[in-house]
């Protein structure tokens, strides 16, 4: 059953508002290609929520949310307008709008498995920290390519969840995809014991989340995956973050099961700045 908490409503922030400029305070390196950056304002958001990032005369992008009081986001660095983000230091002026989207939501009297693959981890972390704070019991799955790229995950042994770590080339935790020691690791010990039911809690590339949406259906579990699309407005008017009849940017980008049942864009398609689709 889902947690006692009201139901979700959109910000009552109105979405047409001109950024708030925000400085930057301070600026953590997380791995060799992401770094955390504080800013001097606080947010009003969930886990799982966005803002759109704006840097005058670059671009403006969504974020992920890391942490609210103060507003966190963790970024990494992929394309031109990360790069300029990057490239700035503390007291540096950035605007923000929202927070925009559907956040996770707690499911009560189930085990939390939260998952994280690439850069997912950041929106996961203040979810953990929900989770323990409501006495649920939480695993948290991490994946990356490299030691090293593994987010956060020294963050979460802090908070003393269970942590099931996985590299592709095996310099750290288990070597495999982590949708793999999920199956090894965690589904072995749940038929070895009694345990409550799982709802399962994503973000990651759109590949690892169509495989998570299958081991969920495999095993009867719920699911709550976050998606990413290419966005301009952040509140349904662009139509730029389609994926067959949703919008990611207000019916997401924390998505259940159900909801991405039989989307062909999912797993597939993505649209570019020019909305034309390419093959994710």
């Amino acid at each position: 059953m889902l947690a006692p908490a009201a139901p979700f409503t959109p910000s009552p922030r109105t979405a047409f508002e001109l950024p708030c400029m925000a400085r930057i305070v301070e600026i953590i390196r997380e791995t060799p290609t992401v770094k955390t950056f504080v800013l001097d304002t606080d947010v009003d958001a969930r886990p799982g929520q966005f803002v759109m990032l704006w840097l005058p005369g670059v671009d403006e992008k969504p974020m992920s949310i890391a942490g609210t009081r103060p507003l966190t986001i963790s970024v990494a660095k992929v394309g031109p307008m990360t790069t300029a983000l990057h490239g700035l230091g503390v007291g540096s002026r950035v605007g923000w709008r929202g927070p925009f989207g559907r956040p996770f939501q707690l499911e009560t009297g189930r085990h939390a498995l939260l998952v994280a693959g690439g850069y997912g981890s950041a929106p996961l972390y203040a979810l953990a920290e929900d989770a323990l704070a409501a006495g649920l019991e939480v695993t948290v799955a991490i994946g990356a390519r490299v030691a090293d790229e593994l987010l956060y995950a020294d963050k979460f042994e802090r908070l003393g969840v269970r942590l099931l770590l996985s590299t592709n080339d095996g310099s750290r935790g288990i070597q495999g995809f982590v949708t793999d020691t999920i199956r090894q690791h965690f589904v072995s010990q749940l038929s070895a014991c009694h345990r409550p039911p799982v709802t399962l809690y994503a973000c990651g590339p759109e590949p690892m989340l169509v495989a998570l949406h299958k081991l969920c259906r495999e095993h009867g579990w719920n699911g709550q995956l976050s998606v990413e699309r290419y966005m301009k407005c952040g509140f349904g008017i662009c139509g730029q973050c389609a994926l067959d009849d949703l919008l990611v940017c207000v019916d997401g980008p924390v998505m259940t099961l159900d909801q991405l049942e039989g989307k062909q864009d999912f797993g597939r398609w993505h649209r570019g700045p020019t909305g034309r689709k390419f093959e994710i």
